[in-house]
C-alpha cells in the first residue's frame, strides 16, 4: 500500500519546491495548463507567492500541497475572488501530482481538502474549476460533486491543435 500523503497549506519555505513540481507538471503535460512551460520556467519561485495567499487575509485563498516522505508531490490552489460582487466563488487551479504517486489517492486527497478548507471560508459558496476535454482528473472531479456547467471550445491551441475545456463547479 502507497504511503498516505501529509496534507498542508503551502508556505513561504515551500516556494522552490513548488516551482520545481510546477515546471515538472507543465512540460509533461502541456494540454492539461493554460500556462505553458516554456514562460513558466523563467519565474522565480517567489512569483507563486499570491498563489498560496500568504500576502491576503480572508479566508479561501490558499494552496494545499501533499507531502509524502517529507516532499513535495502534489499541489492544488484554491484563488477567491476579492471583488465584492464575486467573493463568493473560488476557483481550484493548478491540481498538479507528480507521476509516480497519481492513481493512488493523492489528487483525491488534496480536492477533499481544499474543498473542506473552502467550506470553512465564511461567505465562500461555490467552486469552480476548467480541465481539459479528456482529462482523466475530470471523473475525480463528477465524483466528488462538480458538475459541468458549460464548454470553452478551443480553449488552449497548441501548434495546429486546439483542445476544449469543460467548465465546472461545486456548490458549498
Amino acid at each position: 500500500m502507497a504511503e498516505r500523503p501529509v496534507l498542508r497549506l503551502l508556505g513561504a519555505d515551500d516556494l522552490v519546491a513548488y516551482k520545481a513540481l510546477r515546471d515538472a507538471t507543465l512540460a509533461a503535460h502541456e494540454d492539461a495548463f493554460t500556462s505553458d512551460a516554456e514562460t513558466e520556467a523563467r519565474k522565480a519561485p517567489e512569483h507563486y507567492r499570491s498563489r498560496f495567499g500568504l500576502d491576503r487575509h480572508d479566508a479561501g485563498h490558499f494552496t494545499v500541497g501533499a507531502f509524502v516522505g517529507g516532499r513535495l508531490v502534489g499541489a492544488l490552489s484554491c484563488e477567491r475572488e476579492p471583488r465584492r460582487k464575486v467573493r463568493h466563488q473560488g476557483h481550484l487551479v493548478g491540481m498538479m501530482v507528480e507521476p509516480g504517486h497519481r492513481r493512488g489517492g493523492v489528487g483525491r486527497e488534496l480536492l477533499l481538502d481544499a474543498i473542506a478548507r473552502a467550506r470553512q471560508a465564511p461567505d465562500l459558496e461555490i467552486l469552480t474549476l476548467s480541465v481539459t476535454a479528456g482529462n482523466p482528473a475530470e471523473r475525480l472531479y463528477e465524483a466528488l460533486g462538480f458538475v459541468r456547467y458549460g464548454a470553452l471550445r478551443r480553449a488552449l491551441k497548441l501548434g495546429a491543435a486546439y483542445h476544449d475545456k469543460h467548465l465546472m463547479s461545486l456548490d458549498l
